[in-house]
């Protein structure tokens, strides 16, 4: 092995290391909310992407945890910047950690991928861009990836919390 390999694999392993830490804070803060709130979960951590990834999943349906996600995912929103708060406070350094709970952003990846690609095949055929609706950073990622998946590109445009991806022709 070279040194710029060894050097590079160590970095990867720092990396993965750094983002087991941050999972296991994030399950810790989230454990305690959990024991406070009086609800069934349990927390699933994985690293995917370069960020940590943490679940609170439900062996009866999730219903209890849908008080967690809330309408259109804003509680979920907000408990995960909490989280990372959580993190951040505890290691000092600022968290990109991704959070979901009884599937929601799962299912709302499924939809939105389908979303990108839909609109990437409208803009395919009409040559024209396409605006979408006005979306949370975490649903623009989502579009985004799906479109460039499709061979085109995107953008964002507009304000928080009004910004939207615009589909562009190749």
């Amino acid at each position: 092995m070279t040194e710029g390999t060894t050097s590079a694999a160590a970095e990867g392993a720092d990396t993965l290391t750094r983002l087991e830490q941050e999972g296991e804070i994030a399950a810790d803060y989230l454990e305690g909310l959990l024991d406070i709130a009086d609800l069934d979960g349990d927390i699933d951590m994985d690293v995917e992407a370069d960020r940590a990834s943490v679940s609170i999943i439900s062996d009866t349906g999730g219903r209890d945890l849908q008080k967690l996600v809330g309408r259109d995912g804003e509680v979920l929103e907000a408990l995960q910047e909490l989280t990372r708060l959580a993190v951040h406070r505890e290691t000092g350094d600022r968290s990109r950690l991704m959070l979901d709970v009884a599937g929601y952003r799962a299912q709302k990846r499924s939809e939105l991928s389908e979303l990108g690609a839909e609109a990437a095949a409208e803009v395919k055929s009409s040559g024209e861009p396409v605006k979408l609706k006005p979306m949370t950073p975490f649903e623009r990622k989502v579009v985004h990836d799906a479109i460039k998946a499709a061979g085109l590109r995107s953008e964002s445009e507009g304000e928080e919390p009004q910004r939207f991806v615009v589909v562009l022709p190749a």
